[in-house]
C-alpha cells in the first residue's frame, strides 16, 4: 500500500487568540483585534507545510483572564493531535510571556509549541505580523526543535518561554531570554485550571509599607510576588508584612523590578533579601515577578502543600541565562525567505 504523500508534510496548527497581530485602526484610531489577517496559505505554499487554523479567542492579550489562560492551554493540547508536528500560537505581546509560561508548565510532549504575535496591526503597511508567523511556523515544523519545550519566535529570535520577557513597548524586536536549546532538567506539572487562584504582585518602592501586602492577603490571595527593588530588598515595614502573609499561609515569593541579573538574598539592615527570606518569603531566582506568578497559580492549583519547596525547585532549574541578549537567533533548518 502506497502512503499518502500528505504523510510526509509537516503539519502546523495555528491557534488565533487576537492581538495586535489581529487587530486593525478604525476610524478613530484605535485598534481592536478582530480575526487573524496574515496569509497563512501563503506561508504553507512556502514552507512546504500543512497549516489548520483554530479561532480560539480574539481578546486584547491585557484583558486575558486566567480562564482564558486556560482556554489557551487546553486548546494547545488538543492540538496536539498524532499527525501533528506542532502548534503555534499567535498571541498579543503584553501577556504573551504569562500565557506561554503557563503552557510550558504543563507541555510534556516533545513538539514544539511556539508562541509569536505583532508590534504592528495587521494594516499597517509594514507590519511584523507576516514574518514572525512565518517564523513561529518554520520552527514548530522543524524536528530539530523538539524537546526544547514551548518557545517564543519573534523578529530576530527563537527564546524559551520560561525565562522571556518583553522588553521593549514597540520595538519589533521586543522580547529577551534564553536561547532555545534542547532542555535538560525541566520540571512540568500536571495540567489544573488556574481559574479562580488569586496571586498577587505587589511592586516595592522607596518608602513603601505593608499595606499593600495585609490588602492582598486580606483579600485572598494564595500567593503573594514581591517585585522588590535592586536584588530583592525592601524595608522593615515590608519585612513584617510578609511575616503576617507567611503566618496566614501565603506563600511570598521575592523577585525584582531589574530586568537582568535575580534575586541574591545577601544584604540584611532589618529589610533585605536575607530579612523577608528570614520572615518566609522564597526567591524567585532570576524569574520575573510575571511568570513567577503564573508559576505559582499553577503550583497550587495543582497542590496546595508545599508551595514555596515547590516554587524553589522549579525555579532552580531555570536560572541559566543568556550571556548576551543581543546574541544571534537559534538556527531553524526551515528556512524563511525575505
Amino acid at each position: 500500500m502506497t502512503a499518502s504523500p500528505l504523510a510526509s508534510v509537516p503539519s502546523v496548527v495555528v491557534l488565533t487568540t487576537g492581538g495586535t497581530i489581529a487587530s486593525r485602526v478604525g476610524t478613530d484610531g484605535v485598534s481592536t483585534p478582530g480575526k487573524v489577517a496574515v496569509d497563512l496559505d501563503a506561508i504553507a505554499a512556502r514552507l512546504g507545510v500543512r497549516i489548520t487554523v483554530v479561532d480560539v479567542l480574539r481578546v486584547d492579550s491585557a484583558a486575558m483572564s486566567h480562564t482564558d489562560l486556560d482556554t489557551v492551554s487546553t486548546a494547545v493540547e488538543r492540538a496536539l493531535r498524532p499527525d501533528v508536528t506542532g502548534v503555534v500560537v499567535l498571541h498579543g505581546t503584553d501577556t504573551l510571556e504569562e500565557t506561554a509560561m503557563l503552557v510550558d508548565l504543563v507541555h510534556d510532549d516533545p513538539r514544539p509549541v511556539v508562541f509569536t504575535g505583532a508590534q504592528r496591526t495587521a494594516d499597517h503597511p509594514d507590519g511584523d505580523g507576516p514574518h514572525n508567523a512565518e517564523l513561529a511556523v518554520a520552527v514548530a515544523a522543524d524536528p530539530e526543535r523538539r524537546g526544547q519545550g514551548v518557545l517564543v519566535a519573534f523578529g530576530p529570535r527563537v527564546l524559551r518561554a520560561r525565562g522571556v520577557r518583553k522588553a521593549h513597548t514597540t520595538d519589533l524586536d521586543a522580547y529577551t531570554g534564553v536561547p532555545a536549546t534542547p532542555t535538560g532538567s525541566r520540571i512540568t506539572l500536571r495540567r489544573n485550571p488556574i481559574a479562580g487562584i488569586r496571586v498577587d504582585i505587589v511592586a516595592l518602592h522607596p518608602g513603601v509599607d505593608g499595606a499593600m501586602i495585609d490588602a492582598a492577603r486580606h483579600h485572598g490571595a494564595a500567593g503573594i510576588v514581591l517585585e522588590a527593588m535592586g536584588a530583592g530588598n525592601a524595608n522593615a515595614d515590608v519585612v513584617a508584612a510578609v511575616r503576617r502573609a507567611v503566618d496566614a499561609g501565603i506563600v511570598v515569593a521575592l523577585s525584582t523590578r531589574v530586568p537582568s541579573g535575580g534575586v541574591v538574598t545577601t544584604y540584611g539592615g532589618g529589610g533585605g533579601g536575607a530579612d523577608l527570606v528570614a520572615a518566609g518569603a522564597v526567591s524567585a531566582g532570576e524569574a520575573s515577578p510575571a511568570q513567577s506568578r503564573i508559576l505559582l497559580c499553577a503550583l497550587i492549583a495543582e497542590s496546595a502543600q508545599d508551595v514555596a519547596a515547590r516554587f524553589a525547585a522549579a525555579v532552580a532549574t531555570t536560572s541559566d541565562r543568556a550571556p548576551d541578549p543581543a546574541s544571534a537567533p537559534s538556527r531553524t533548518s526551515v528556512r524563511i525567505q525575505a
